[in-house]
């Protein structure tokens, strides 16, 4: 027994050092940053943003690579099986993170224990759309007229249990309302149908709103995150227009599987908080509603957590079920 765990004891003692020089070498190649969603949306445009800034600083090219399918499910699962050896990392978020998990019977990981956090990109808030019809110019209004008349109102989502449907969720729960939900496969149907007056309601993403805004094809009442956009100052949030402690927005980061040895971790978080803190990475950031969040792996952890608490609570209020 003895002998056994000389043997182990060696082994750590020989291995130790080999982790340390292959994490002060690191990175002697390319780095994948998985999407787990389509080309060309908002999450994409963040993560080339920050891959880009980030391959100048690690001396080696961040690739971003596109993996869509199960609402972001199916790449993360991936990635968490992947080596754990920092050349393949992934785009998390307040979806694959923190709803999937319950919104999926068996998503097949676990955000807390399958990937080590590098840390956070930045933070979007939604919008509160209506079409130019609904007679309702505030959130008091709106809700009055939802009390009025209960399930008269529908609201599009991108999609059950993504954010834009769980945001409109809790301000049903909050505001102890009744709205009738109708899916659609993204974005660009609902507000098609947002803007023809097929449905009433709509929590956008700011970047998605600010041309229909503008032309007045959609009337903007509020804002969901915690301080109002500089996209749209002039618009309160809904927690200080009617609805104290309501908050939707959507948290974005970079996870690597779990395992993946604390140095190179670092060597990554540093990198993203550099890119986030950029100025121009600020002011693309800014034009598009997004708050950047730099913050280190130890705190996107607790935000994973954090956030995972409040979302899956909401998904089984809402007896949401993506399968």
């Amino acid at each position: 027994m003895k002998l056994a765990l000389s043997a182990l004891t060696l082994a750590a003692a020989t291995l130790a050092p080999l982790a340390t020089a292959s994490a002060q070498d690191y990175p002697t190649r390319s780095i994948t940053l998985v999407v787990p969603y389509a080309a060309g949306g908002g999450n994409d445009v963040m993560a080339r943003t920050v891959a880009e800034k980030m391959s100048k600083t690690l001396g080696q090219n961040v690739v971003v690579e596109n993996r869509a399918g199960a609402g972001g499910s199916i790449a993360t699962r991936q990635v968490a099986r992947a080596a754990p050896d920092g050349y393949t990392l992934v785009l998390g978020g307040t979806g694959t993170l923190a709803v999937n998990p319950s919104l999926y019977s068996n998503v097949g990981y676990d955000p807390r224990k399958d990937f080590a956090p590098v840390g956070l990109i930045g933070m979007g808030q939604l919008i509160v759309l209506v079409n130019p019809k609904v007679p309702a110019s505030t959130i008091p209004e709106l809700i009055a007229l939802a009390k009025k008349e209960p399930g008269r109102l529908s609201y599009a989502s991108a999609g059950v249990g993504s954010g834009i449907h769980l945001g409109a969720v809790l301000f049903e729960q909050m505001a102890d309302i009744k709205l009738t939900h109708v899916p659609y496969r993204g974005t660009a149907p609902a507000l098609t149908d947002l803007i023809g007056g097929h449905v009433q309601i709509y929590f956008s993403s700011i970047p998605s709103a600010i041309g229909i805004a503008k032309e007045g094809k959609v009337r903007p009442l509020a804002v969901t995150g915690p301080q109002r956009s500089p996209v749209f100052p002039d618009l309160p949030t809904v927690s200080e227009a009617a609805l104290p402690g309501f908050e939707a927005v959507l948290h974005y980061g970079i996870v690597a599987p779990a395992g993946t040895p604390k140095p190179i971790v670092d060597k990554l978080s540093a990198a993203l908080r550099q890119a986030v803190m950029a100025p121009d990475t600020k002011d693309r950031m800014a034009a598009d509603g997004t708050e950047p969040l730099p913050s280190t792996p130890e705190e996107y952890a607790t935000d994973i957590d954090k956030e995972e608490t409040k979302w899956s609570a909401i998904v089984r209020r809402s007896g949401a079920k993506a399968d």
